[in-house]
């Protein structure tokens, strides 16, 4: 089993949910989400852009689903983004994770499953993963 984290190569949530919030979180009422890349639901909900479609995909997801990905705006990411619990994460699962997963013919992840969760350790093995062989 790989210790690398599985949302670094899965990406599935950010293509499979709306991700709608409140509409301060922007960075032009405040908050630190690129306004940008957002668009109005309504007069207090934003959603980040293409994650209000059919073929959702959210305008800051970068890289194959399943492959490796990442977020162009992390450190600026809305709420339902920080708080999105990958599955197997703290030892609880997450169904709606799964469901994404499977959505896009993922396996499920398990609660017991080993890997790192941290970003930097995520980052670490990711690039361990992509370099060239000598």
């Amino acid at each position: 089993m790989s210790d690398i984290n599985p949302c670094m190569t899965c990406g599935a949530c950010c293509a499979y949910f709306r991700v709608s919030f409140y509409w301060a979180e922007a960075d032009d009422a405040g908050g630190s989400v690129p306004a940008a890349l957002t668009e109005p639901l309504s007069p207090f909900l934003r959603c980040m852009g293409g994650t209000n479609q059919k073929q959702v995909r959210c305008v800051a997801l970068q890289g194959d689903i399943g492959g490796a990905v990442s977020c162009s705006v992390y450190e600026n990411r809305p709420s339902p983004c920080r708080e999105f619990a990958m599955s197997g994460e703290d030892g609880q699962v997450n169904d709606a994770c799964n469901r994404a997963r499977a959505r896009y013919d993922l396996p499920p992840l398990y609660k017991d499953m080993l890997f790192h969760t941290g970003q930097d350790a995520a980052r670490t093995a990711l690039t361990e993963l992509q370099l060239p062989a000598s």
